[in-house]
């Protein structure tokens, strides 16, 4: 591991107090600082991998409320995490070119609300689950908000390169909470789909740290391109990515899939092993930046993850048996 020195909580507490002299806004304003706050074009990622689960635990449709209330309560969750984390955050995402306009970080919201607003949020999305959906799905989603918050943000993230990698298993928890909110059980088709998620998320990550390596640099955070040359990134971006596309089709077997995912998956499985290879190809050539073009693969690793996960909610929908 390599140790970051923390921020003083005496520095931390100056530049709260500096930045905590903001005038009243309207109410509309406020809003969106909160909604801000629970960094919804995550959410909206995380609910991509829980929405199709629930189609392949149910093999056809869910009611519509349970759908509803996985996704809100899922939501709430994730918001809370995202919240919080930014609460944690608030010191270096001022450091940080492509988080220095977050609420915590400007001053629109101050520490102590956007503390109180995340311990809300969490608090109210396992009583929304456990009541409405299960509390089986209650616990894992209480367990994600512990693992991002304690595990990735307080723990590892300014610790080691590898805080994606671990870390990462808190934005795994929506495919067994989508499972459990239908079946009230966890199976081997849910661990499968929580594996996908988890070797997918450095090859989707890594090129977003190449991309922002001064940023992290500049706050100290030892993110795998801050500390690693291109090259020896980039490999590790593609056995990762191997091993996804590995994992994608060993769900065939698991869960009795079809055609229709197993087409989807070979292909888009495909195209995200070219890139990855070609950024390798690209770092080798020792490739500037402009050149090596990370965000690429960033983009299109969200492309694939909506692309398999939308299969696995059609496959069973409309399934053609391989016999």
């Amino acid at each position: 591991m390599t140790a970051i020195e923390p921020r003083s909580a005496e520095g931390r507490a100056t530049a709260d107090r500096t930045l905590d002299t903001q005038p009243r806004k309207p109410f509309g304003a406020v809003v969106r600082d909160y909604v801000a706050l629970t960094k919804p074009r995550i959410i909206e990622l995380l609910l991509v991998t829980t929405f199709p689960v629930m189609f392949l635990a149910d093999r056809g449709v869910p009611s519509v409320w349970l759908i509803l209330a996985t996704l809100v309560g899922g939501s709430l969750s994730a918001g809370s995490a995202n919240a919080l984390n930014c609460y944690l955050d608030r010191d270096i995402d001022r450091l940080m070119h492509r988080t220095e306009g977050r609420p915590l970080a400007t001053g629109a919201i101050t520490p102590r609300a956007g503390l109180i607003f995340g311990v809300v949020l969490g608090a109210i999305s396992v009583l929304w689950l456990g009541l409405l959906v299960n509390w089986l799905s209650a616990a894992l989603s209480f367990g994600a908000i512990v693992l991002y918050v304690g595990f990735y943000t307080m723990l590892l993230k300014r610790r080691t390169s590898q805080n994606i990698v671990w870390g990462g298993i808190a934005g795994c928890m929506p495919t067994l909470i989508g499972w459990s909110a239908v079946t009230n059980s966890v199976s081997w088709s849910a661990i499968v789909l929580f594996l996908v998620v988890f070797f997918w998320t450095p090859p989707h990550y890594w090129p977003l740290s190449m991309r922002f390596r001064d940023d992290y640099a500049n706050a100290g955070v030892p993110m795998l391109p801050v500390v690693a040359e291109d090259i020896a990134v980039a490999r590790q971006i593609l056995i990762y990515t191997w091993v996804t596309v590995a994992t994608t089709l060993a769900l065939v077997p698991v869960a009795g899939m079809g055609v229709i995912y197993t087409v989807v998956a070979l292909i888009a499985g495909v195209v995200f092993l070219r890139e990855a290879h070609l950024l390798l190809r690209r770092a080798n050539a020792g490739a500037s930046y402009k050149v090596l073009k990370p965000m690429r693969l960033f983009h299109y690793s969200i492309s694939y993850l909506t692309l398999v996960f939308v299969a696995v909610a059609v496959d069973p929908l409309l399934h053609l048996s391989f016999h």
